[in-house]
This record gives structure tokens, C-alpha cells and sequence, in this order.
């Protein structure tokens, strides 16, 4: 029979398995972080589109662009918050920035960290810390509730605590809210708090803490046309302007929306046509 002691420990390994070794940095430039058991899972091939086919935002990929070529050479640079309006590249920017850096030989590595695991971004950095790497570490459609604890587990990767934020670390995230929760919740708190000031300063002062904000808003027609243009110019295939426009048109009427997201599926749906892959 085994020691008492001995199926303790084991039944514990199995409630929270023991993290595993860091990775081989240099086998991939992505990877994402999963927990339970803590690791890294390379990924070999990222899903993106080239930073010069994202339309009408020129500004945002400019600034985001600049920022992370001066993080991956060492210089200073800022956290960045994109939110805006859904489907208008958020996270293809990110993606395509980081690709755009590497085009132009500065090794950085990208780390994708879901939302639910933020509670274990602690354990994460310090896993980053120790690697001879800068890592641009990336959270997508970010955003909290009112009850939502997980805004604490941020600050982590905000402010770093007492040891800072790894030197060799740089966080991007995404969301559709500028304050990382939404109105009617802080306006809620606010009314039914006995200090409205401090009901929610705490959870809306995340969103200072990102040095860079980038806003995306809303395309109008002559950008969502232009995205498609470009993308069957990019992957050769062939369709009049015409045609384009009224079956774009078209399509942007049925989704009743225009984004950078519709301009894509619309796009798919014509190479697919048209017996064009992409």
C-alpha cells in the first residue's frame, strides 16, 4: 500500500499540476498562454492579414507601429489600449504590427493571453521575465462587469507591482469600451454609491494607466469599398468596380453593418466564387 503522504501530494499534483518549463523561445515568434497546467503553446503559423491592407486607420497603425519598433530595439515604449467599434481591426492591427517588426528583422515575440486567465498573469511574467526575449503580450476583447475582480489581476501587468513591469514586456489589448466596462455600469455605481467619485475610479483608471489610447470608429462606404479593393488586388482576384459595388453594397445591407469584418466575409465569399484560396 503507498504512503498516505504520497497520494496527498499526488491528488494535489492533480488539482493544480505543476507548471511546465518554459519553451523553446526561439521555435516559434507566437505562442499562447495556457494555465492548468501553466504553458506556453507555440503557434507556428498566426492568422493575419498584411499591415498594409488595413484600411482607415492610418493613425492608429502609424502610432502602434512606432511604439513597437521602438519596444523591440530596447527604447522606451508604452502599453496600448485599441478599442472602438467591433470589426474594424483591433486585433488584425496588433497581429500585423508585430509581423510588419519582424519583416523588418527585430526579433519580438508575441504572447496571447485570454481574459479568463488573467488571475494567473503574475505567474506569466515571471515566466517572461527570465527570457532573453521582448515580448509584446496581447489580450483581445477585453472589458470587465461591475463585480468583475479580474481588473485587479491587470494592474499586474500595468503597473508591475513592487518589482514593475518586466523590462522586456509590453501589453496590447483590445476592446470595445474605452473604460474597459460599460456606461450604464458606471453610471450605476456612480448614482448608487454614498461617494460617487470613488464608486468607480478604480476600474475606470485602468484605462489611464495604457499610455497609448487608439480609437476606431465606424468605416464609411468609401473605406469599406476601398478594403475590398484591396484585398482582391492582394490575393489576384478579378471583379469590375461595378459588380463590386453593388454586390458589396449589397451584402453590407443584409449584415446591417459596414466594418472592416463585413468588407473581409464579403471579400471571402466573392474569392470563394470566383474558386480563388486564400
Amino acid at each position: 500500500m503507498s504512503d498516505p503522504m504520497d497520494r496527498i501530494a499526488a491528488a494535489l499534483e492533480r488539482l493544480a499540476p505543476a507548471p511546465q518549463p518554459a519553451p523553446d523561445f526561439d521555435m516559434a515568434d507566437a505562442f499562447v498562454w495556457h494555465v492548468d497546467p501553466d504553458r506556453l503553446q507555440p503557434v507556428p503559423d498566426v492568422s493575419r492579414v498584411a499591415v498594409d491592407l488595413l484600411i482607415g486607420v492610418d493613425r492608429s497603425r502609424d502610432t502602434l507601429l512606432a511604439n513597437t519598433r521602438q519596444f523591440a530595439r530596447g527604447l522606451p515604449a508604452n502599453n496600448a489600449l485599441l478599442w472602438g467599434a467591433r470589426g474594424m481591426g483591433k486585433s488584425s492591427l496588433v497581429k500585423a504590427v508585430h509581423a510588419a517588426v519582424l519583416a523588418e528583422g527585430t526579433p519580438i515575440k508575441l504572447v496571447e493571453l485570454q481574459r479568463e486567465d488573467l488571475p494567473s498573469v503574475s505567474r506569466l511574467l515571471t515566466l517572461l521575465r527570465d527570457a532573453p526575449h521582448r515580448f509584446l503580450l496581447f489580450c483581445d476583447d477585453l472589458s470587465f462587469s461591475h463585480d468583475d475582480e479580474h481588473y485587479k489581476s491587470l494592474k499586474a501587468v500595468l503597473d508591475g507591482g513592487v518589482e514593475g513591469r518586466p523590462e522586456n514586456v509590453v501589453f496590447y489589448a483590445t476592446s470595445n469600451r474605452r473604460h474597459l466596462m460599460p456606461r450604464d455600469m458606471i453610471e450605476n455605481e456612480r448614482s448608487s454609491s454614498i461617494n460617487p467619485s470613488e464608486a468607480v475610479e478604480e476600474k475606470v483608471s485602468l484605462s489611464d494607466r495604457f499610455g497609448l489610447w487608439l480609437g476606431f470608429h465606424p468605416c464609411n462606404q468609401d473605406d469599406y469599398l476601398a478594403m475590398i479593393r484591396g484585398y482582391c488586388d492582394a490575393y489576384e482576384v478579378e471583379i469590375d468596380e461595378t459588380t463590386m459595388r453593388a454586390e458589396a453594397i449589397e451584402w453590407q445591407a443584409t449584415r446591417g453593418a459596414r466594418s472592416g469584418r463585413v468588407a473581409w466575409q464579403y471579400f471571402t465569399d466573392l474569392a470563394g466564387r470566383r474558386g480563388v484560396a486564400i
